[in-house]
This record gives C-alpha cells, sequence and structure tokens, in this order.
C-alpha cells in the first residue's frame, strides 16, 4: 500500500472507522503495520487529509497524523526523510487554508501547533508564522479563528521566539477582540489568556494590561448574543486566567467584579451562565497564596456575594420524592442546579474571605431570611447557608454560639419539614464545627429539640436527620455533658430501631453506636436491653435492601462493646466474631457494605478483648491482607481524549502532563483501611501478632511510596514502629525470636524509610516519618541495632526538612508584604505557621533521641544543622521557633558532654535570656535547660550561676506564676532550683530548700513532676536540713506534698518510687501526729482520699 494507492488507503481509513469489531481490528493490524514504514505510512495520511471526499475519514487522518507525529513514543517524524516532512508541513498548512469543516479544521491546527512546538526551535519552519500573519490579515473568520488558536496553544511552546513579535501580536489581538464574530473574539480571548499566563517578565504581561476590558466585553458580547457555548467558553477561559494570575486582573478589578456580579444576579440567564460568573469570583477570593486580602478590599464583594449565593439556595421545591426517598438517587429531589452550586461556593468563600468578613454580613441576611415567614425556601436556605459557612467561619462563629443556636431552634420548630430537616442539618454541623463549646454551652436546649425532631413520625426524613444530629452532638461532646440525657436517648433510640422505616433504622442504630462511644463505661446500664436488639437485626436483617442495616448494627455492637468493656462484653463478643466467620466462609455479594464494616468491627472488637482475640487473627487477616495487596485501578488517556469517561463519584481524575489519569477511589480507601486496621492489631496484641509479623511487613514498606494515596502511606509509615515492637515484645517473652531477627525486620524497614522521606511531598506525612523514625530509634535502642553509620543519611533528611521549612516560610514572608495584605490573611498564615510548627517539633523530638541514644557520635551531624537551628532564634521569629531551636540546644547540653563543652558559651547566654522571655513555653525550655547545666555540666553553670538563680527564682515567684499556661514555665523553674539544690550545693542560696518545698507538689509537667518528687524523697532520706529545715520544722509540708502526690496514684510519681513514697510518709505519719495527717488526708478529693488509702494500706 502507498500514497500512490488512494483507493486501497481509503479503504483502511474506512476500515478503521468500522462498526464491525472484526473488520477493525484487521484495519488496526494492518496500520500498525504500515507504520513501519514511515514515508509511505504518513504521506498517505496527508494525501487522505487533503483529498478523502469523506469527511470522517479527513478527520480520522488529522488525528492520526497528530498521533503518530506527535504523540507516540517513538514518534514517526524522526524516521521520515526530508521531502516527506516538508510534504506534512506544506500540506497541513493547505489544508487549514482550504478545509471547510471547522471541527476538522481544528484538528488540523492541534497537529500544527503540537508538530511546531519540536520542529520551529530544531529544523525550522520557515513557512508557518507568516502563513499565521496571512491567516489573520486575510479578513476571512475561518482562517483567523485558526490562527488565533494556534497562537494560544504556541504561546506554551515557543514564547521565546513568539517575543520577537510581541508588538505585532498585541495589535492584532486587540483588533481581533473587537472583531464582529463571536468565533473570532473567543480565539483572540484564548490567545490573549495563553500570552498573559505564559510571559515570564512582568513588564512584557503588563503590556496586555490595555486588552482586560475587552475580554470581559467578549464575555458581555457572546451573553447578549444567546451563544451560551461561547459565553461559557470565554468565562471558563477567564476562571483560568483568574486562577493562574489573578494579580494581573488588580488593576481593573473593580470593572471586572462588578461585570460578574451582574451576570451571577441576573434571574433572566441561564443557570450555566450565572454559576460560571460566580465561579470566577469564587476563585479570585480563594486566590490566597497569590493575591491574598485582593478581594476583602472591595467594599460591596462580600455582601453581593453572599446574598447571590443565598438567592441561588432558593432553587429548591418540596416535592413528594424528597419526603420518600430511599436511597441517595432522590436524597436531594427538587434541588436545582443553582441550588446545589450556591452550597458548595458558600462553604468554599467562607475559607477564603473568613469568618472576620462573612459572618457580619450573614448575620443580618440570615435573621432576615428566617424572619420571612411566607417563604419556607428563604428560612430553608438560611439553615443551609448556616450549615456550609459553620467550618470556614469557626473562630468567629465560637463567640455566637447562642444565637446561632437559637436560629436552629426556631427552624426545629418550622411548620414545613424540609426547614425542620435543614434545622437537624445545621446544628449538626455546627456541633462538629463549634464542638465541644456548643454542647457545654447548650446542651439544655439542643438535645431536648432533636429529641422532639426524633418524634416527628410523620416525617421519617426529620427524624432519620436529627438522630445524624445526634451523631455530631455526641462526637465532641464529654460523657458528663451528655449523661442527663442518657436515658431518654436510648430509650428512643431502641423504640426507633423496632418500629420505623429503614433509613429511620439506619440512622438510629448510627446514633446509638455514637451516644455508646460518648457515655463510655455510663452505658453498660443500657447493654441488657440494646444488645439483643441489635444481635437481632445484625442476624435477621439479610434482605438486600436491608444490608446497609446489618452493617450498621454490626458496627453498633462493636461501639457498644467497647464502651462498656471486656467483662461485659466478652460472650457476645464470641458470638459476634464467630457470626463475622460464618458469614466471611459463605461468600458476600460484591455490594454488600457488611464487608468493610467488618473490618473495621474486628478491630474494635480486638482492641476490647485484647489478647483474647489472638484466636480470631486467623479470621479476620486473610480478607485484609487481601485488602492491603490491592492494586490500583488505573485508567490513562491522552488529556484532550473526550472519549474517556466522565468523572462519577467513584472516580478521581488529573491530569499529568498531557496524559488524563483516572483512579478508582473506592478501591483506594478499602486498601487505605485496611492497613489502618492492621495497624490496630499489631498495636494492641503485640507478641500475639507474631505470626503475620514478616508477611505484613513485607506488604507494607513498599508502600511507603504508594503515591496515588496518601493515607495508605500515612498507615505504612505508622505500622513500622508497631510491627517492630511486637517482634521486641515477642523476643522479650521468649517466642522463639531474637535479636537477629529484630534487626533484619529493622533493616528492612530502615533504608525504605529513609528514602521515602526524600521523597515526600505531603508535609503532614512528613511529620508522620518523623514520628516513626523517632520510635524505630527508640525501640531498636540505638546503637544496640543501629550503628552510628546510619546517622549520615538521617541528618541528611533532618536537614532537608529544615530548608523545606525555610522555604515555605520565604513563600509565607512574600505574601505577607503584597500590598492587599490585612488581618484575615495575617491569621490564615498564623494558622499555617501552627501546622508547620508541627514539622519542627517531629524534628525536634526525633534529634532529641538521636542525642539520647548516641550521644558524642551525633555530633557532627548536630553541628552540621546550627546554622540551620540558629536561624530559627533570629530576630522576627515565632516564639515556637524559637522554643524548638531551644529545645535542641537542651538536648545538645544534656546528651552530649563534647557538644556541651564546645557549645555552651553560645547556648547559656540563650538560656539566660530566655528565662526572662514573655512568652511561657521559651520560659519553660530555658528554665529545663539551665536544670540540665546545673546537673550536669557544672563547668557551663557555675559562671553564670547567680544570673541563673535569679532568673529561675524571678520565673516562681511572678504573681501569675501558677495560673494557666505559666504553670510547665514554673514547673520546669522549680526542677531546675531542686537540681542546683542536689548537684550544686554550695552555689545554692540560704533559704532556697524551705522556699523549693513550699512550692511543691508539681502538677502540670508530669514528667518533671516525678523526677522532682522522686528528688524529694532523696532530700527526705538523706534528712537534708536544708529542704527540712532546722529541727525537721518543714516536715509538715513535706507529708502535704507526698499526700497529694501519693493520691494522685503514678501521674506524679513513678511506680517503682511509690513504695519509698509510702514507707517515707508513714514515718512522718508518727512525727507530725495522727491528728494533723488526717488533716491533709481530708483536704483531697474523695478519689484521691481512695487512692491514697490503698497506697498505705499495701
Amino acid at each position: 500500500m502507498s500514497a500512490q494507492d488512494p483507493a486501497a488507503f481509503a479503504a483502511l481509513l474506512q476500515g478503521l472507522l468500522s462498526s464491525e469489531n472484526e473488520v477493525r481490528s484487521q484495519a488496526e493490524q494492518a496500520f500498525t503495520e504500515l507504520k513501519k514504514y514511515p514515508d509511505t505510512c504518513v504521506p498517505g495520511l496527508v494525501q487522505g487529509l487533503r483529498s478523502n471526499p469523506d469527511p470522517a475519514s479527513r478527520s480520522l487522518c488529522a488525528v492520526l497524523l497528530r498521533k503518530v507525529l506527535v504523540r507516540d513514543e517513538p514518534s514517526l517524524w524522526t524516521g521520515l526523510s526530508p521531502a516527506s516532512k516538508q510534504l506534512v508541513m506544506t500540506e497541513s498548512l493547505n489544508s487549514i487554508k482550504t478545509e471547510q469543516v471547522r471541527n476538522i479544521a481544528n484538528k488540523v491546527c492541534d497537529l500544527v501547533s503540537e508538530l511546531a512546538a519540536g520542529v520551529l526551535e530544531e529544523s525550522g519552519w520557515p513557512e508557518l508564522l507568516p502563513f499565521m500573519f496571512q491567516c489573520i490579515q486575510s479578513g476571512e473568520d475561518r482562517l483567523m479563528e485558526s490562527a488565533l488558536s494556534m497562537f494560544a496553544q504556541l504561546a506554551s511552546h515557543i514564547m521565546s521566539v513568539l517575543l520577537q513579535y510581541l508588538g505585532t501580536l498585541h495589535g492584532i489581538l486587540a483588533a481581533a477582540l473587537a472583531h464582529a464574530s463571536t468565533d473570532v473574539r473567543l480565539a483572540a480571548m484564548k490567545a490573549t489568556c495563553a500570552f498573559i499566563q505564559e510571559l515570564e517578565s512582568p513588564a512584557e504581561r503588563e503590556k496586555f494590561q490595555a486588552l482586560v476590558p475587552a475580554l470581559v466585553q467578549t464575555i458581555g458580547h457572546a451573553i447578549q448574543a444567546g451563544d451560551e457555548p461561547a459565553a461559557q467558553e470565554a468565562l471558563e477561559l477567564f476562571i483560568e486566567l483568574a486562577e493562574e494570575n489573578p494579580r494581573f486582573l488588580r488593576k481593573q478589578l473593580v470593572d471586572i467584579v462588578s461585570a460578574m456580579l451582574q451576570v451571577a444576579e441576573s434571574d433572566s440567564l441561564e443557570s450555566g451562565i450565572r454559576t460560571l460568573a460566580v465561579e470566577f469570583l469564587v476563585t479570585l477570593c480563594e486566590a490566597r497564596e497569590k493575591a491574598p486580602g485582593m478581594m476583602r478590599r472591595l467594599p460591596q464583594l462580600p455582601e453581593r456575594l453572599f446574598n447571590c449565593l443565598m438567592l441561588f439556595l432558593l432553587d429548591v421545591e418540596d416535592v413528594p420524592e424528597w419526603h420518600t426517598a430511599e436511597d441517595e438517587k432522590e436524597e436531594n429531589a427538587g434541588e436545582g442546579e443553582l441550588f446545589e452550586f450556591g452550597q458548595e461556593c458558600l462553604d468554599r468563600i467562607s475559607f477564603a474571605l473568613g469568618g472576620k468578613t462573612l459572618v457580619p454580613v450573614a448575620g443580618t441576611t440570615l435573621t432576615a431570611y428566617m424572619a420571612d415567614t411566607g417563604s419556607w425556601e428563604k428560612r430553608h436556605a438560611a439553615l443551609i447557608c448556616l450549615a456550609q459557612i459553620a467550618e470556614g467561619c469557626v473562630k468567629v462563629m465560637v463567640d455566637e454560639v447562642e444565637k446561632l443556636v437559637a436560629l436552629c431552634l426556631l427552624g426545629a420548630r418550622d411548620g414545613t419539614p424540609k426547614v425542620r430537616w435543614a434545622a437537624c442539618q445545621a446544628l449538626g454541623q455546627l456541633c462538629t464545627d463549634l464542638g465541644p463549646d456548643l454542647q457545654e454551652a447548650s446542651h439544655a436546649t439542643v438535645v431536648p429539640a432533636l429529641l422532639g425532631l426524633m418524634g416527628d413520625f410523620q416525617n421519617p426524613r426529620v427524624q432519620a436527620h436529627a438522630c445524624n444530629a445526634i451523631v455530631n452532638f455526641t462526637e465532641t461532646c464529654d460523657q458528663d455533658v451528655i449523661s442527663p440525657y442518657l436515658d431518654e436517648l436510648a430509650t428512643r433510640l431502641m423504640a426507633l430501631l423496632q418500629g420505623s422505616g429503614r433509613n429511620v433504622q439506619e440512622a438510629a442504630l448510627t446514633a446509638l453506636a455514637s451516644l455508646a462511644d460518648c457515655a463510655q463505661e455510663y452505658f453498660i446500664k443500657y447493654y441488657d436491653s440494646c444488645m439483643p436488639l441489635l444481635l437481632h437485626i445484625l442476624t435477621h436483617a439479610n434482605d438486600r435492601s436491608h444490608h446497609l442495616l446489618r452493617a450498621k448494627s454490626l458496627e453498633c455492637i462493636s461501639l457498644v462493646g467497647m464502651a462498656v468493656g471486656r467483662e461485659r462484653f466478652r460472650a457476645h463478643a464470641h458470638e459476634v466474631m464467630k457470626y463475622m466467620q460464618d458469614a466471611q466462609a459463605a461468600g458476600l455479594e460484591a455490594d454488600d457494605p457488611l464487608a468493610s464494616y467488618m473490618t473495621q468491627a474486628g478491630a474494635r472488637i480486638c482492641k476490647t478483648l485484647g489478647q483474647e482475640f489472638i484466636p480470631y487473627l486467623q479470621v479476620v487477616m486473610p480478607a485484609l491482607i487481601a485488602s492491603v495487596e490491592l492494586k490500583p485501578d488505573v485508567t490513562v488517556a491522552a488529556g484532550d481524549d473526550s472519549d474517556v469517561e466522565d468523572e462519577d463519584e467513584d472516580t478521581e481524575t488529573f491530569i499529568l502532563g498531557d496524559r488524563k489519569i483516572s483512579l478508582r477511589t473506592s478501591l483506594l480507601e478499602e486498601k487505605a483501611t485496611a492497613c489502618s486496621m492492621i495497624c490496630c492489631y499489631a498495636d494492641e496484641l503485640k507478641e500475639g501478632f507474631l505470626p503475620y509479623v514478616q508477611q505484613v511487613t513485607g506488604i507494607m514498606v513498599p508502600l511507603l511510596k504508594f503515591y496515588f494515596n496518601e493515607e495508605v502511606r500515612t498507615a505504612a509509615v505508622q505500622s513500622l514502629p508497631e510491627l517492630l515492637r511486637c517482634a521486641t515484645a515477642a523476643r522479650d517473652a521468649g517466642k522463639g525470636v531474637d535479636d537477629a531477627f529484630v534487626r533484619s525486620m529493622l533493616e528492612f524497614m530502615w533504608t525504605p524509610l529513609l528514602d521515602a522521606m526524600a521523597k515526600e511531598p505531603e508535609q503532614e506525612l512528613m511529620v508522620c516519618m518523623l514520628e516513626s523514625l523517632d520510635d524505630l530509634l527508640e525501640i531498636a535502642e540505638g546503637p544496640k541495632l543501629l550503628g552510628p553509620e546510619v546517622l549520615g543519611v538521617v541528618f541528611e533528611r533532618f536537614a532537608s526538612v529544615l530548608a523545606g521549612y525555610e522555604a515555605r516560610r520565604g513563600e509565607r514572608l512574600a505574601r505577607a508584604s503584597t500590598e492587599d495584605f490585612d488581618a484575615e490573611e495575617a491569621e490564615a498564615l498564623e494558622e499555617e505557621h501552627e501546622r508547620e510548627s508541627e514539622l519542627l517539633d517531629g524534628l525536634a523530638a526525633a534529634l532529641s533521641t538521636v542525642l539520647r541514644l548516641y550521644g558524642d557520635a551525633a555530633l557532627p551531624g548536630v553541628e552540621g544543622l546550627m546554622p540551620a537551628i540558629g536561624a530559627l532564634l533570629g530576630k522576627g521569629r515565632f516564639p515556637e521557633e524559637r522554643r524548638i531551636a531551644i529545645c535542641m540546644m537542651d538536648d545538645v547540653l544534656e546528651h552530649s558532654p563534647a557538644g556541651a563543652a564546645r557549645h555552651a558559651p553560645s547556648i547559656m547566654p540563650l538560656l539566660l535570656a530566655g528565662a526572662g522571655d514573655r512568652d511561657a513555653d521559651i520560659r519553660q525550655c530555658s528554665a529545663y535547660g539551665l536544670g540540665v547545666a546545673a546537673a550536669r555540666r557544672p563547668e557551663a553553670f557555675r559562671p553564670v550561676a547567680p544570673a541563673a538563680l535569679a532568673a529561675l527564682r524571678a520565673i516562681v515567684a511572678a504573681p501569675d506564676a501558677r495560673a494557666d499556661g505559666n504553670a510547665s514555665a514554673a514547673e520546669n523553674a522549680l526542677s531546675a532550683l531542686g537540681k542546683v539544690l542536689e548537684h550544686a550545693p554550695d552555689l545554692a542560696e540560704p533559704g532556697l530548700g524551705g522556699a523549693w518545698l513550699a512550692a511543691l507538689p508539681l502538677v502540670e509537667d508530669r514528667a518533671e513532676a516525678k523526677e522532682v518528687h522522686a528528688q524529694l524523697l532523696r532530700f527526705i532520706a538523706a534528712g537534708d536540713a536544708r529542704v527540712l529545715g532546722e529541727g525537721n520544722a518543714n516536715l509538715p509540708q513535706a507529708a502535704k506534698v507526698l499526700v497529694h502526690v501519693l493520691g494522685k496514684g503514678e501521674k506524679l510519681l513513678a511506680a517503682d518510687q511509690i513504695p519509698n513514697a509510702v514507707a517515707v510518709l508513714k514515718q512522718m505519719q508518727a512525727a507530725i501526729g495522727a491528728e494533723a495527717f488526717q488533716g491533709l488526708v481530708a483536704a483531697q478529693k474523695p478519689k484521691a482520699q481512695a487512692t491514697l488509702q490503698a497506697a498505705l494500706a499495701q
């Protein structure tokens, strides 16, 4: 076959287009064979493009040419002769000139643009740009559109070539944007937006400012002409521009926003156009990284945009299908396109504009809407809005809890069921976002209101949603807050389980489960009533339509079991595990939710039964391992492939280069859940999990780089220490595991974890990785299983974390320097900084462990970090940054003798200054460091002792020293003073011992408390008169301290010190007298008295 045989080639094209599979398959094989001969294949396609009378065949030729010359690897272009290459370049341009079918011409333009991206900068295509300019100058609409379309595409590929024509192009685009043809205007808009986005020089980009009004007019022109597709495409281009270059629009922002608001507010326009106008505005509001605060500067924007979205929420009807909805398809019956979009945008602007801006605007409107007795739609809209904006405005709304609850309670009493349903929605969301403050402040009104709605038997949708709101209420509620309502709630929910429709039963089960989880041991009272009922549902809800009800009953059973504890649940737990075993053996349908619910229920039952669960591991583990080993369901297609199915709820799609990647999310969720559950089993069962340790480790380690899903990686990272603990627990318990086994496991994990840290893109996951690294070192006991040679790579990762932190800090500072930066943006940056502090805390904890385990061997690595750590102490740094840097210096003093000797002269002044800082956390870590120096580095402490003692006493003596926020600093200062007394007695001033004792006990910082109280026992044992006073005058105070400490069990004193403390206290009892001693005991709370008496009775 050759280009000289057009009939044969035409037949091949027809075969490729055939609807008959066999014919098409044969043609595809023939074409694959033909591609082996580029100088035959490509000219044949060119000839078909130019001369085949069938439009479908010409279109296919354009597509195939683009594929074989640009998309395929390897491309046929490199194998073409010069003559064939010239033929492609010449005839593709001729095709654009003569092709009358617009769709085909567009495909040829795509071919030319992508081919030119490579050809122009390599061998050249001298005819192309003159041809494009000629097309524009021709005045023919079709050719102008083609040329402008190619300029738009070439902007992203060969801007360096086009820069020399920028002046000419500016004039061309200005003229084209004013053209009479909508298609030409739209093509010019594409090209203009492409140039704005691709130009790197702000000065070059600024030249296009004059075209912005014409871009807005292009949108207006399409709307006025009634050309909805063109208007939507123009708006989408403008949205992309707003997303990529929001600051470019700043100079003309007022006019642009005004025009877009007019479009959004016009109820005469199609909803698709209105939603795109709002999308543009919301996109600009969300551009906080590139244009922080810009949209809040517009005086009317927040109010007009908010009120526009409220109008969108009125696009709702009260239809019968909503009231009788049994599945997700009918749940949103009656809701229009604007309603759904309005909800989404209210959520987005609550985060983008912030509560300080939005809440004052919303308050007036919501009150007015709720007061409109003639429009249930408005009352419904007000409550839906409240639910949508709560999370984004939480910091402001938490101070308005009573007013917000009052609005919801008004809705709960409304005569329209849909409004009552919306009240449940709003209350539930407020409970989630404003909890536990809302629960503590408003439980007396909220719970009775929800109980009333649960009794609305004429409206099961309202009943079910009231149950859902109870779930929200209890999730962040203290058990003592809910306890007065337990009788009524448990009784009502169990009643709903027995006499309601399926949806209400499902909601009641979830609510009962959450209630038990909140009430914990208080729920034992209801166990005998509810458990038989739950087991009945589990074993009898076998109809396909009741599968979810059955699954939820299992969830409820497992949560009730956790609440009441092992002893109460044991018999039923074994019965439930037998049921799960039988169900698994019988096989479940693919869409039966029981399988996923069993996964989580098994882990809860394991948590409840502890070691008694071990026999059931063989039941749960095979299915879990199968889920963990699931391969991702990935579809890869061309980025512009319109044949790929649209994204559904179970598919996540993103563009990577020129490829469209689609992932089946339900599969990834199943895999992530299974990984998490395995972690739970390993954590709970320790050596009992040993039979699965090697297999699970072999699965989890490769998942450290499972970049399809963050939750899978998180579970894999968190599993490593748990699995290693299982091995060490088995070793310590003599279960046939030795150090060699543990070491081989650790080696299998160690390098992959460090490799994964080098590539991890998510900051929160990096925190998990640092925690796991810390845990692995701790479990391995450092050099016992991991020699100091591993530290080089560890410190490389630490350095990388610090470098990444500084880079992101630089970006935040750049945002803070923009002209529109305001208080709302400053608050947002503060929140980002708080999240970053978690990363630094994770790093500091890991570094502390390294120094504690390796001592001076870690010093070279620490010294490599010193410049970065020093930067955290610089002027203008946040207190959290300085605190973390000082903690790192404390660790050098404490754990590295050589490091202390070398760096103490620079560390000690930092500690002295920090001890007087106004930030309590900095005072705390500085006081701790001074204590470390006094105890371990006397040569460093002595020169600064007078200043150090004065600073420590000042912390303790401050009027608010023991107030919230300051107590930890005071207690660390007391601990440091105690170390001076014990380790540097010659430096201690007269009276220090008595003052120190008078300030005890410590109750805030439990780690320091245990150290200090053990120290007190040593002073008493030594009969230290500095502490006990002359003639043991301070003995009653010492007894008072020990009474309080022993009343707290192991919270304030290490377990191994309790017998010693008891013996000392018994001796004191005789010394101070029975009456005085009983007075000390009586001053304690009843629970503490009981704990104390139990200790003394031993």
